[in-house]
């Protein structure tokens, strides 16, 4: 069974989390399968992966691109891991559940504290995952813009 890892975000947009996310897990190794919910917001990941820093890109691909064994990174809308990712990042409210006995590393949620409506999905999927005794890790933004921990 993969860790499951929660992060909340109060201070910071996905935008500005999620690349420094996906470098941190291909300096480990490992590739990574990004899911959100809908087009619009894949479309946003896929220009930011591009743009995000004037001296760095994160390469990946989708299926509009192909090659799914060659790319490190893959955005999708659905179930998918064509690429053999150990880690799956869930936006958009993405549920973990169907993914706990997938075979991956590690699952990603990144959610917004900030939104009610979002943070309560997000305790939701919480309790249920607990109930499956996963190993869950909750993550919160420090002051200083890094992550800390929750006991």
């Amino acid at each position: 069974m993969p860790e499951i890892w929660f992060y909340q975000l109060q201070r910071r947009r996905l935008e500005q989390v999620l690349p420094n996310l996906i470098e941190r897990t291909l300096q480990r190794g490992w590739r990574a399968v990004v899911q959100a919910k809908t087009p619009e917001r894949l479309a946003a990941i896929d220009d930011l992966l591009w743009t995000y820093a004037e001296e760095s890109f994160l390469p990946h691909g989708s299926a509009a691109e192909g090659d799914a064994p060659l790319q490190a990174v893959w955005l999708t809308l659905g179930a998918d891991n064509p690429n053999g990712a150990q880690v799956r990042f869930l936006v958009e409210g993405v549920e973990a559940e169907p993914f706990a006995e997938a075979g991956y590393e590690r699952l990603i949620l990144l959610f917004d504290g900030r939104d009610d409506e979002i943070l309560e999905q997000a305790r939701a999927q919480w309790k249920t995952l607990r109930a499956r005794d996963v190993k869950l890790s909750y993550w919160a933004e420090t002051e200083e813009g890094g992550w800390r921990q929750q006991k």
